[in-house]
């Protein structure tokens, strides 16, 4: 097999191939890496690739796989982290030139402590915008992530390097964090999977100052992946105190089942509150109408609630003056220009402010739980329009201030704390991906993966999209 064939595989098909032995964790972690290395000068993908440390995990792991005794379902695979994430041995700057490379590194998130345990290869990792605060990729520390479609349009973000990695076949598996979109907002520019699961299904250390609207997810090639990352990172770990007991089973099990008799809420703009692209409002009908021929039963409806958004400019600002409050002046300078300006905002906020935030949010979450009453499934778009100019926070003449301008769709369930997955079902007239979101309710991750493994199924959805000239 070609290093090009491997590197479009998911893990699930790499596992198999090393089962079988037709390649190993070698193979295809040279592959990865030198996918990885291309990809680079056009994208923008890494922080850091771990080459020397990687090929000697994934020898271990070939050998693992000859004597037949490999560590768990992931053993093998090429993964990366998103640099927002502790990965020991390797630092963590979360964007910024505030932190300095000089430290002890060593110690693993708890995400990444279940992937070492069963024995992935870490490639390195990935970029993000500074402290994670932005829904696109850049940031004064690594620079300009790009777009594997077209590298003049942004990849998204937060977790921008890790989607533009997958979709470009550097590794198969990646771990993200999503504080109002981050791993959905790229996935659905870049063409791939992502998942947020509901929070506390997989914890978080060190805690984020975004508090409770922070979560990890996977970002992979498609739902089979993501359940099969999800069963080995929700596992509990307690340095999280919010964090939720083991999950009940399976989430790989529980893909099968299809979507027949599910409640699904199709809601093309929540209420006319969002004005959608044609091109994305047509894919996403096109996706729901296939549910309904699968058997699912589809009402056009909304959700009831209004844009909670200065509720959560409130939460979101007061994360960013947290993360920031320790810094001198002089560092301070250091820092992205829009990050600095939303930290002085934050700051101004009262604390009477931020628990009004909390209550329109609690609000929020009854809402929710009210409309999962009647409905299985939400479907939304992922965003309202595909990606727009690199190294933008909005897209140019929109009119909007800040990036959740134009993520309405994503930042709610956060506060809300729901799992929403992104699915890729299409692309516009430029070729760019579009996104479809699916939402349930809380601690129903099981249900959104099954949804969206049975549109992978259908060919509803696409498994990696080929991005030009890859």
């Amino acid at each position: 097999m070609t290093d090009l064939e491997l590197t479009g595989l998911t893990a699930a098909r790499l596992v198999e191939g090393y089962r079988k032995g037709e390649f190993s964790p070698e193979e295809a972690t040279r592959a990865a890496l030198e996918r990885a290395d291309r990809i680079q000068p056009d994208v923008n993908a890494f922080v850091r690739l771990l080459a020397d440390e990687a090929l000697t995990q994934a020898r271990e792991s070939t050998e693992r796989w000859r004597r037949g005794a490999p560590l768990g379902p992931v053993d093998g695979v090429p993964t990366t982290v998103k640099d927002i994430l502790l990965l020991r041995g390797a630092p963590t700057l979360k964007g910024s030139k505030t932190i300095s490379e000089n430290g002890r590194w060593d110690e693993d998130a708890p995400s990444v402590a279940r992937l070492r345990e069963q024995g992935a290869v870490f490639l390195g990792k990935t970029t993000t915008p500074e402290f994670g605060w932005k829904g696109v990729t850049d940031s004064p520390q690594s620079g300009v992530t790009r777009n594997p479609y077209d590298p003049t349009r942004t990849a998204g973000g937060s977790s921008g390097g890790a989607a533009a990695a997958v979709a470009l076949g550097a590794g198969p598996l990646a771990l993200g964090t999503d504080g109002g979109g981050s791993v959905r907002i790229p996935a659905a520019f870049c063409g791939i999977f992502a998942l947020k699961p509901t929070y506390g299904r997989v914890p978080l250390y060190p805690a984020s100052a975004f508090g409770t609207l922070a979560h990890v997810g996977p970002m992979t090639r498609d739902a089979a992946d993501a359940a099969l990352l999800l069963d080995v990172i929700a596992a509990p770990d307690s340095r999280d105190w919010s964090g939720l007991p083991a999950a009940p089973g399976s989430f790989t099990t529980g893909l099968s089942g299809g979507v027949k008799g599910l409640r699904v809420a199709y809601s093309p703009s929540l209420g006319g509150q969002v004005a959608v692209r044609p091109a994305v409002a047509a894919a996403v009908r096109r996706a729901v109408e296939r549910l309904a021929g699968l058997g699912s039963y589809v009402e056009e409806t909304d959700p009831d609630f209004t844009d909670p958004v200065q509720a959560f400019h409130t939460l979101w600002f007061a994360g960013a003056a947290r993360v920031t409050q320790q810094l001198g002046a002089h560092q301070r300078k250091l820092l992205d220009p829009g990050l600095r300006e939303i930290c002085g905002q934050g700051a101004r906020r009262s604390a009477l402010d931020y628990l009004a935030a909390v209550d329109v949010r609690m609000e929020l979450g009854r809402r929710m739980g009210r409309f999962h009453d009647s409905y299985d499934l939400l479907v939304t778009p992922t965003l309202p329009i595909t990606a727009f100019e690199a190294g933008e926070e909005v897209p140019k003449g929109s009119g909007h201030r800040r990036w959740t301008g134009w993520t309405p769709f994503t930042y709610p369930f956060n506060m809300t704390q729901q799992p929403a997955a992104t699915v890729p079902v299409g692309t516009d007239g430029d070729g760019l991906p579009i996104g479809l979101q699916l939402v349930a309710a809380r601690h129903r991750d099981d249900l959104v993966l099954r949804a969206a493994h049975t549109l992978y199924e259908a060919g509803i959805a696409a498994v990696g999209l080929t991005p030009a000239g890859s």
